[in-house]
């Protein structure tokens, strides 16, 4: 397991230093990747004896795994890796924040072959980390094909039991335990669920927890490499998302007594340094503000992040996690919740978060799900038994490579590390954005003798065999990627009962979620065929992915409402895509603008991007000559 974590970091450390690399030479394209494929083959050949795959014999061997799915919970969790694989096969993404920006920035620095500030709305494509848009646009470009992306997510859930068990057991929770928990832990929903798509939240995990492993094993070992990878990982980590940043503490914690070790390779340590740094936040933290003033960017969303108050954002922040992560996997309730709740909640909190901040879904999806009900009734559960089986169970006889003090350091510091993102965040969904704390937090709750004893009861097997269970539900009910004829069997359920109006919304989400990969493809179908830039003027929260469809044929470039007529000729764009909804926001109307601009309608139609907002009017306009 070790060596195919070690060779993951490496491809996606090599992924983003090629990307930001071939960005300052222009040559973000296929000749320049090609270039880079070979460098970077070359190295591997040369470090495959660093890197350690089957050079202990300890390759992967067909006997011990069947042998090793004789088991429930490896059987179940290969179980539920099929049909995650089954539905990223199946589905095109469908992770909304993926098709909004993740993928269409990936998809404006290649049209123009170098990451740049893009000219949009959208600000959310320009200020985030680049680790996962640097491993997507390799395969945008080769493939042409929005379909492989989702493997850029399954190969680091394959990854997770195995990091799982090796941190918890060197953090001092027993291995019996740690084993159950290693196959447990990947089923909290916002793995599984992003495990198929787009998604960057659940992606960064895989690094957290190997930050943590490489540090642990350089207590043993003294051995820079360790650290090395150790730094590596955190860098990845923190470069995917500065939501992340935080977890930096724990991290740090670990390492800080053990950082002489890296005096023994001080050259090398050096380099290994600056390509931690090239692949983490910092070009982004750089690119930010030098275009907007602010290192993290945020101050450029419309909506500010940072709540004023720290204990208001705390409290608030707090409360929703605790909603997200325990509310039952079906709750028909939801709709009721969202109208009704900003009338009972404390106006503190309703007055200082965004609109929609305390809202729930009648079913987990990829856009806000958590760790999720199963895993967290069990994991509370299995704490509060603690305090009735304290005084079960054997002393602990291994000796660990940490020392207790700075174990107990580790243990806690992932806690204070989700404290301080709770008082300064105010973002919305945060129960998937802390996607990597998860992992970090739960072997505090289960260190100690007593849950020895307690993993050995019947009836937290039984509760153990319900999580899996839920799981299974939660993966075939996905809207994201249902794996059962849904808009079928709901459909034939409304006409029959034409007044449930559960039936009739639980239709409406199906449907809608199904043309997410492809939102405005009756806009596009509008467009004459042989145009090959089209202009793009939406909401903040609207995606662009219909029109670059299919890839390689047409780009696309954003605008505003408030660009003036020139801006559209001086980037030679005749045709523009315009949103009723982003009109409606800025106080325009179709006429005005128009007027204001030079343009001639050219068609209308109307698309329901989101269930919560309804159908809204999409516009294709002709800019006069």
């Amino acid at each position: 397991m070790i060596p195919l974590v070690r060779l993951w970091i490496w491809i996606s450390a090599f992924a983003s230093l090629a990307g930001w690399t071939l960005s300052v030479l222009g040559q973000l394209n296929r000749a320049g990747y090609a270039v880079s494929f070979l460098i970077f083959a070359v190295f591997i050949f040369l470090r495959r004896k660093d890197l350690g795959v089957g050079a202990d014999g300890s390759g992967f061997r067909v006997k011990n795994f069947l042998r090793r799915l004789r088991r429930p919970l490896p059987f179940c969790f290969a179980a539920l890796a099929a049909l995650v694989f089954l539905g990223g096969v199946i589905y095109p993404p469908t992770h909304y924040t993926a098709l909004v920006y993740h993928i269409p920035r990936v998809l404006h620095w290649l049209a123009e072959g170098q990451w740049h500030w893009i000219h949009t709305p959208v600000c959310r494509m320009n200020y985030p980390g680049c680790t996962f848009e640097w491993l997507i646009a390799p395969v945008l470009l080769f493939a042409e094909s929005l379909r492989g992306i989702f493997l850029l997510n399954f190969i680091p859930f394959l990854l997770l039991p195995g990091l799982i068990y090796s941190v918890f057991i060197q953090l001092g929770v027993r291995a019996r335990v740690a084993w159950y928990w290693m196959w447990l832990l990947p089923t909290g929903y916002t793995f599984m669920l992003q495990a198929g798509s787009a998604g960057n939240d659940a992606f960064a995990s895989v690094y957290a927890l190997a930050a943590l492993d490489f540090g642990c094993r350089a207590w043993r070992s003294r051995q820079p490499r360790d650290l090395w990878y150790s730094a590596l990982a955190v860098a990845l980590l923190v470069g995917t998302k500065p939501t992340s940043l935080p977890l930096l503490l724990p991290w740090a914690v670990l390492i800080f007594a053990i950082l002489p070790v890296l005096r023994q390779r001080v050259a090398a340590t050096l380099i290994v340094s600056l390509l931690a740094l090239a692949v983490s936040f910092f070009p982004n933290a750089v690119l930010n503000q030098l275009n907007c003033g602010d290192w993290l960017g945020a101050s450029i969303e419309p909506f500010q992040f940072k709540i004023p108050n720290p204990l208001v954002c705390a409290s608030g922040d707090a409360f929703i996690l605790l909603l997200q992560n325990f509310t039952p996997p079906v709750f028909p309730l939801a709709g009721w919740w969202n109208q009704h709740s900003p009338s009972f909640l404390p106006h503190a909190w309703t007055g200082s978060f965004i609109p929609g901040f305390f809202n729930l879904g009648e079913l987990p999806t990829e856009d806000w799900a958590g760790v999720g009900f199963g895993i967290s009734v069990l994991a509370l559960v299995s704490f509060v038994a603690t305090w009735f089986f304290r005084n079960a169970g054997r002393p602990a006889t291994t000796v660990l490579a940490v020392p207790p003090f700075w174990r107990r350091c580790v243990l806690i510091a992932p806690w204070l590390s989700l404290l301080f993102y709770c008082a300064k965040a105010g973002m919305a969904t945060p129960a998937r954005l802390i996607a990597p704390y998860y992992l970090l937090l739960v072997p505090w709750l289960l260190v100690g003798a007593a849950q020895s004893q307690i993993v050995r009861r019947c009836w937290w097997r039984v509760l153990a065999g319900l999580v899996v269970g839920l799981a299974f539900v939660v993966l075939v009910m996905s809207p994201d990627r249902p794996l059962w004829p849904a808009k079928t069997v709901l459909s034939h359920l409304a006409v029959k009962h034409p007044n449930q109006k559960l039936i009739v919304r639980a239709l409406g989400v199906y449907t809608v979620y199904s043309q997410r990969a492809d939102p405005l493809a009756a806009v596009r179908t509008q467009l004459p065929p042989e145009i090959k830039t089209v202009g793009f003027i939406g909401t903040e929260d609207d995606s662009d992915i219909s029109f670059w469809l299919p890839l390689g044929q047409r780009r696309v470039k954003h605008f505003l409402v408030s660009d003036p007529p020139q801006a559209f000729r001086q980037a030679q764009v005749e045709y523009v895509v315009v949103g009723g909804l982003n009109l409606a926001f800025r106080g325009e109307t179709l006429e005005t603008w128009m007027q204001k601009t030079g343009a001639e309608l050219i068609a209308t139609t109307n698309v329901t991007l989101k269930v919560t907002d309804g159908p809204q009017p999409w516009y294709i306009v002709r800019i006069k000559p």
